[in-house]
């Protein structure tokens, strides 16, 4: 089974994100937990927790079918120490919250040199940022989403998560949620059946299918290995829809949430029977 959806809102609280999933025949979803673009939120009341369980059981969505998404102004690699114990506080504050709202999982960017320390420093301190969350936590796992490698971002490069990996205690909570737009802008060129199969060779020989904890299905406004973040809708970008296809037809990616960032929220539904159409031409 596949569990595709994509990123919906939660505005009013997060008990809307699973009836906004529903609505566009989602079969997994991803969602905010609080406001992305500031650093603190109200605490989840228990309404919010019990209707958000209600609601996710009356419309089939499981544990492994979400895929949450911390602030992105969050940086668990910062090198200056006021501003990662900021970022460490506000990621481990979501971690919390997905414990609340007993979501298994937290996809997360893993973090930025900016310039001022070395890439294997901020590596090391992203995973010392892992650990402590993880540390203050119980029953939600990490998943460390790879970078178009724009700016100073790390996990760009499959070497780079596994070195986090490495980093971090306990290998049974950390993850990997692979995003096609941000491979191909990184230099992963999987647009042909034989690098299609070269890339996911790669991936399980340097870090492991048993890592990875989800998708983000988006196609690329930019070429491979241009280094810029830049999604379309599937079909309109650099990919185009056969990646997308063959993506439908691996099993290795079946029963992890699936989840659509393309930037036209009117064709998620579209996308969605798309996408599901090839798993059942395929059979």
């Amino acid at each position: 089974m596949k569990y595709i959806g994509a990123h919906v809102s939660a505005a009013g609280g997060v008990e809307n994100a699973p009836v906004n999933a529903h609505k566009i025949g989602a079969k997994g979803f991803a969602l905010f937990t609080k406001n992305q673009r500031q650093w603190n939120a109200k605490p989840l009341t228990d309404e919010n927790i019990q209707k958000f369980k209600e609601n996710c059981e009356k419309f089939g969505y499981g544990k492994g079918t979400i895929l949450p998404h911390d602030s992105y102004l969050i940086n668990l690699g910062h090198p200056v120490k006021a501003n990662l114990e900021k970022s460490r506080n506000a990621f481990l504050d979501e971690m919390q919250r997905c414990e609340q709202l007993g979501i298994d999982r937290l996809n997360f960017h893993p973090g930025s040199h900016l310039n001022k320390t070395s890439e294997e420093a901020c590596l090391k301190t992203i995973a010392e940022s892992v650990n402590i969350a993880l540390d203050k936590t119980k029953g939600v796992t990490a998943v460390i989403e790879n970078t178009a490698g724009q700016g100073t971002n790390m996990g760009h490069t499959l070497e780079q998560i596994k070195y986090i990996i490495e980093h971090v205690a306990d290998k049974n909570r950390v993850g990997v949620c692979i995003d096609t737009a941000h491979a191909m802008a990184a230099g992963y060129d999987f647009l042909s059946d034989d690098s299609y199969k070269k890339f996911w060779d790669e991936f399980d020989k340097i870090i492991g299918f048993k890592y990875l904890k989800g998708m983000h299905l988006n196609d690329s406004k930019k070429d491979v290995g241009t280094r810029v973040d830049r999604h379309a809708s599937i079909g309109e970008g650099f990919l185009g829809e056969k990646v997308f296809k063959n993506l439908m037809k691996d099993q290795r990616l079946d029963g992890i949430p699936l989840i659509l960032e393309t930037p036209n929220t009117e064709l998620w539904e579209k996308e969605i029977t798309f996408l599901y159409d090839h798993i059942k031409l395929d059979t």
